[in-house]
């Protein structure tokens, strides 16, 4: 890793304490007040657009459609870069996440998640539906989720997707409520997830699709909801990537 490489590296992951640390105040209404859970979706975007500024990485957002700013839905982006939760947190809908639990072992970061988000051990049959029940009682009180159907960076060839798991399927047909497929093409090359981390420049960006109902749907299509919103996301993830490689041999 170059000296430049290491300098931003260590910058990034020092200007995301930072910038946590600073909002933190204000992350407290929502944790003290939970009825006033729509500002951790408002404080989440300052957070990420301050974040991408101080690290001077530059972030597009594309919405395909107008997205309800009072609806609620399940986003479900790839995920193949630690840099995707604050990308999410670019999301114009104000949204939770739905997340591994081994975060909630983060000093002070691991209790603002636990205490406004959801966490899940994958590992765990009682936790997973336990974390089925919280989404839909979130989904009930109004919230919007996030959910990376990949379940957690899996793949070791992006921008190749693994098989997306049921979770985010099953909930928004028992909610009948709309999926939002998000693609986030180039964070795997701006932060790879390899050891050591390495931070490199690059444009962050992230599509938001139009919504798919499942208005009518049962949970005998689950297979046919997680196959379409799969379709979608594989087919930005080639097109734009594609359009990157050529763009960079031009």
């Amino acid at each position: 890793m170059s000296f430049i490489r290491s300098v931003h590296t260590f910058s990034g992951f020092f200007v995301f304490i930072v910038v946590f640390i600073v909002l933190f105040p204000l992350l407290s209404i929502p944790i003290l007040f939970p009825s006033q859970f729509k500002l951790t979706g408002i404080i989440n975007r300052w957070w990420a657009k301050l974040l991408f500024t101080f690290i001077f990485i530059p972030f597009e957002v594309e919405e395909r459609t107008q997205l309800d700013r009072n609806g609620v839905y399940i986003f479900c982006p790839n995920h193949f870069s630690y840099l995707d939760i604050p990308t999410m947190g670019l999301n114009p809908v104000n949204t939770i996440f739905v997340g591994k639990n081994a975060i909630e072992k983060i000093p002070l970061f691991g209790f603002m998640y636990r205490k406004l988000h959801i966490t899940v051990d994958r590992l765990s049959l009682r936790s997973r539906g336990n974390t089925m029940i919280a989404s839909m009682n979130a989904i009930d009180q109004g919230k919007s989720l996030v959910i990376y159907p990949e379940g957690g960076i899996i793949t070791h060839h992006p921008p190749t997707m693994v098989a997306f798991k049921d979770g985010a399927f099953r909930t928004a047909i028992e909610k009948q409520i709309a999926i939002v497929p998000v693609t986030i093409p180039h964070n795997w090359k701006i932060l790879p997830d390899q050891n050591p981390l390495s931070l490199r420049f690059g444009k962050v960006k992230v599509i938001f699709h139009e919504p798919v109902e499942t208005k009518g749907m049962r949970l005998s299509d689950v297979d046919e909801l997680k196959h379409k919103v799969f379709q979608i996301i594989d087919h930005e993830l080639k097109q734009q990537n594609s359009l990157s490689a050529v763009s960079s041999h031009s």
